[in-house]
């Protein structure tokens, strides 16, 4: 299903992404050596709760997991790159940890990913793959607008990625959201422009580029969930929801000034 809203939608779908945006930022903040993956977990569960929103992870079973996912947010570390699974791990220093983060607020939904190194250790090969995620997430944004095709995004995305030296991976991508967390269109982080769906405005996406360090060939954990490098190489991973508008796109999962 490909969800269109009405434009007078962008507000809710703005208040949204602002709140998965400013709960990642929290997150982030309070992330330090020590730090318990389930602590990350429960402090997303209250911030969620106490803004009135609703997980769209808890109770979510698709035919890939094993379901239902049962936890707030997904926590990757190092060579864990999609739906990390929250487990009883504590943060080192110079881990790389991705954060993705899903919620529905007044029945629209906004997703978002960040990746950042723990602590006070700088991992060059770490720092390369958030910096060329963070980078092919922008070229995907750029070439999204009315009247432009899903190819064209994934075209940017895979260029950048291509160029950094990375191996792309097209089992998983972006995706539309709406009043629910995956629709259609998918996006792939590769592609030829031109090709695929045009988009119009009130089209809500969520671009989500991901790299493994030196394979494309993802493994499955035991828990059923957790997505790892099959190498054991790191990842990383960076994703916004954005919504398309009469003259171009617009990233609705940025934090608000308000709150660091």
């Amino acid at each position: 299903m490909i969800e269109i809203l009405e434009l007078t939608d962008l507000p809710r779908a703005k208040e949204t992404g602002v709140l998965v945006a400013d709960i990642l930022q929290a997150l982030r903040s309070r992330c330090a050596v020590g730090t318990n993956l389930l602590d990350i977990d429960r402090w997303a569960a209250t911030m969620i709760v106490e803004a009135g929103a609703l997980s769209c992870y808890v109770d979510y079973e698709p035919s890939f997991g094993r379901g239902p996912f049962g936890h707030y947010i997904c926590t990757s570390v190092n060579d864990a790159v999609l739906h990390g699974l929250p487990h009883d791990y504590a943060l080192a220093d110079g881990d790389l940890l991705s954060l993705d983060l899903a919620v529905s607020l007044g029945g629209i939904v906004a997703d978002s990913a960040i990746s950042f190194v723990v602590g006070d250790a700088r991992p060059p090969e770490s720092l390369a793959l958030i910096d060329a995620t963070e980078r092919a997430l922008s070229a995907g944004i750029a070439a999204a607008g009315p009247g432009a095709r899903i190819g064209d995004l994934s075209h940017a995305i895979g260029a950048v990625l291509s160029a950094a030296g990375y191996s792309i991976n097209t089992e998983f991508g972006g995706h539309g959201v709406g009043s629910t967390m995956h629709q259609d269109p998918h996006i792939s982080n590769t592609g030829r422009p031109g090709r695929g769906y045009r988009l119009r405005p009130g089209l809500l996406l969520a671009l989500e580029p991901w790299v493994m360090a030196d394979t494309d060939r993802l493994v499955t954990d035991a828990d059923g969930w957790t997505l790892r490098s099959a190498t054991g190489c790191r990842t990383a991973h960076s994703e916004h929801t954005i919504a398309i508008t009469g003259d171009g796109a617009e990233i609705l999962t940025r934090p608000s000034r308000t709150r660091p």
